[in-house]
């Protein structure tokens, strides 16, 4: 376990060396950009959707009482999807979709040689593979995360509405009475660690690639179970920091 960390540091430590030329970097960088934030946009929604609707539901099958006005089932569902469930599920997801790939991408050069080849040319490869991923990621995750909170809110309205556990004014006031704006920051913090944690470790499994293309898809494997391990032992470091 010391050995993987002091190489990952290692590595971070030539990834983010001055860059050779900032154009070449800048092309790169809007790419990767394109690629997880707009390439992974209609994942996040449809899983935002179906999570807030059935988070909804659950909620208000939890609360019913006379006692316990309908407006609670959407503050709850408010809170925990800012704070919990939109920033944790889209990053393990995205750890699955960009981390597998990043690492595949990167694995296959490594075995092709064309790492390699770079390093030949003089060319820090670290930083011209991998710190591009590492912007797009810090910067697209919390992004989609935005979207992600607002989608699963949204889909929690059509689930309530349309099941009829509760009615679209309750909702509405629900969603919108006690917010703490205090809660998005937590998303966002919680959102750009995620992102760091997704594009890093998933390019450190492919750059340490050796064989052939059999140990490439083992990395992705490794890549994935890492991810998300990682990404949720900082989520409970995170969250008992800033709450």
């Amino acid at each position: 376990m010391f050995t993987h960390f002091g190489r990952y540091i290692l590595l971070l430590k030539a990834v983010f060396k001055r860059p050779e030329k900032w154009k070449i970097y800048t092309t790169n960088t809007v790419n990767e950009m394109a690629y997880i934030g707009v390439g992974s946009l209609y994942l996040i929604g449809i899983i935002s959707i179906f999570v807030g609707a059935v988070m909804t539901l659950q909620i208000a099958f939890q609360l019913q009482s006379d006692l316990i006005p309908r407006t609670i089932i959407g503050s709850v569902n408010r809170d925990s999807t800012i704070l919990e469930l939109s920033p944790t599920i889209s990053a393990l997801v995205l750890a699955g979709k960009i981390g597998s790939s990043i690492s595949s991408e990167i694995g296959t050069m490594r075995v092709t040689e064309q790492i390699d080849a770079l390093e030949i040319m003089g060319i820090n490869a670290p930083g011209y593979l991998i710190l591009p991923k590492i912007i797009a990621g810090i910067t697209m995750i919390p992004l989609l995360v935005i979207v992600s909170i607002g989608l699963a809110i949204l889909g929690g309205y059509i689930g309530g509405t349309f099941s009829g556990a509760i009615t679209g004014a309750d909702y509405y006031r629900g969603i919108t009475e006690g917010f703490n704006p205090y809660t998005i920051v937590v998303a966002l913090v919680k959102a750009f660690f995620f992102g760091f944690i997704i594009t890093s470790v998933s390019s450190y499994q492919g750059f340490y690639v050796k064989g052939s293309a059999l140990e490439v898809g083992r990395a992705s494997t490794n890549t994935v179970v890492t991810s998300c391990i990682t990404i949720l032992f900082a989520d409970y470091i995170i969250t008992d920091l800033l709450l």
